[in-house]
């Protein structure tokens, strides 16, 4: 059956986001540490070069200094209920998610298709790192991407993350559907919706750029023990920040 471009594009994204599968077998393996590590991956294979020669690249350091505060759109969050997909893709903890969710930021609109998540936090606000950070990854009906990031701090244990955590997939490289678990991805999501945003890219080989990110300004908790059990698995998978190179940087009132 011929594919559609949805699927083709999810492909695409997975392959980009570093999920395994028989088309990415000829890829270099990079990782978060050693000769693989970020400051290698220029260098690993053509396609990754835009990690070290990209001049819009994610994660930042954002300085609430630098941001210019505008009356910018809200982001208008519609997300719906999914059956739990799950996949530790060797990277990180994924969730592919249901078609029929999105985002909406002015004329804009995006479909959630996966968020996942990272320890430490890869965005810094004001050199602060936070304990986790989950990505939410949209797409539009062009293709051209969207994160939002939610900033998670340790404190009161979240729902969300440990229906999560306690449906992890005990292989790798292996997608568990569990449709008798329904999740929200709004439950990761604070009350204030404030944001910063600005021009950046995949935080991952090979570092697309082209991305438009929107980070949360107000962090949601976790419990340290829920960071304890992802650090299980991961204990440190967050690229470090990268220079700004004079791209604007907005934040939302």
């Amino acid at each position: 059956m011929p594919r559609t471009l949805r699927d083709l594009a999810v492909i695409a994204l997975t392959l980009a986001l570093g999920q395994p599968s028989l088309a990415q077998e000829s890829h270099p393996h990079w990782s978060y540490a050693g000769h693989t590590g970020p400051t290698h991956w220029g260098t690993l294979e053509k396609d990754y070069s835009a990690c070290s020669s990209g001049k819009t690249q994610s994660p930042i350091d954002i300085r609430s200094d630098a941001a210019k505060t505008k009356d910018l759109p809200a982001i208008a969050f519609d997300y719906k209920a999914s059956p739990l997909r799950i996949i530790d893709n060797g990277h990180t903890i994924q969730i592919n998610y249901t078609p029929g969710s999105f985002i909406g930021v002015g004329d804009s609109r995006y479909e959630l298709v996966q968020f996942h998540f990272h320890r430490p936090s890869e965005e810094r606000i004001n050199g602060k790192r936070y304990a986790m950070v989950a990505h939410l990854v949209h797409k539009d009906s062009e293709g051209k991407l969207a994160v939002v990031a939610v900033l998670l701090k340790a404190g009161a244990a979240n729902p969300l993350i440990k229906t999560l955590w306690a449906n992890l997939p005990k292989e790798k490289e292996t997608e568990s559907a569990l449709d008798a678990v329904q999740i929200n991805a709004a439950d990761l999501l604070p009350k204030s919706r404030a944001y910063y945003t600005f021009a950046g890219s995949l935080t991952t080989p090979p570092c697309s750029e082209g991305v438009t990110w929107f980070v949360l300004k107000h962090p949601t908790s976790i419990s340290k023990d829920e960071v304890a059990r992802f650090a299980k698995a991961y204990p440190m998978n967050a690229r470090p920040t990268q220079p700004l190179h004079g791209r604007a940087l907005s934040a939302s009132k």
